[in-house]
């Protein structure tokens, strides 16, 4: 993420204790959930839960109460993360509800920007992809729901990077 965006994000979200974060896709059945199991596994391994509130939605409701997907369930075991999110549809109120909402790709951006009802709330919409570090050709984390198992391992890496820099970065502990 570019150093004054981070800044300015830091600067938002300062004094937050916990700080609110929700990750978001299409169907909250990939993506989203995975990116909460890894922030919450790495927030756990640093024992500073009580400085966090994660959660995960999606711009389509059609999977609402499903867990996530049984592949990205399987991959993410064998990384040992436990996915057990039920899926639900983004709401107007998590505006309210939350700090930062991490959007996946730049169609669900889009989908948030839409639903934005003030100023403040677009602010709070970041794309994944600003706070992976590690190289690729992506400029958003994509969908692996029609890919094999290459593409649920690459999401994985991708949100492992990104949840990492995102824990370093906003963790309350160290600002």
């Amino acid at each position: 993420m570019a150093n004054n965006k981070l800044d300015n994000l830091r600067v938002r979200i300062s004094g937050n204790h916990p700080v609110k974060i929700l990750f978001v896709c299409l169907g909250n059945i990939c993506r989203s959930p995975a990116a909460e199991g890894v922030l919450c596994a790495i927030v756990n391994e640093h024992n500073a839960s009580a400085n966090w509130e994660i959660d995960s939605a999606g711009t389509y409701g059609g999977h609402a109460g499903q867990l996530p997907d049984q592949r990205m369930r399987v991959h993410a075991r064998r990384r040992g993360y436990d996915l057990t999110h039920r899926a639900r549809r983004f709401r107007p109120a998590d505006f309210d509800d939350f700090d930062i909402i991490i959007a996946m790709d730049g169609s669900n951006e889009r989908d948030l920007r839409d639903m934005a009802r003030t100023t403040s709330d677009l602010d709070k919409i970041v794309p994944m992809i600003d706070f992976v570090r590690m190289a690729t050709r992506y400029d958003h984390v994509p969908d692996p729901y029609y890919e094999g198992a290459e593409g649920f391992e690459l999401v994985l890496d991708l949100l492992e990077d990104g949840c990492r820099n995102i824990f370093e970065v906003l963790d309350p502990s160290v600002q």
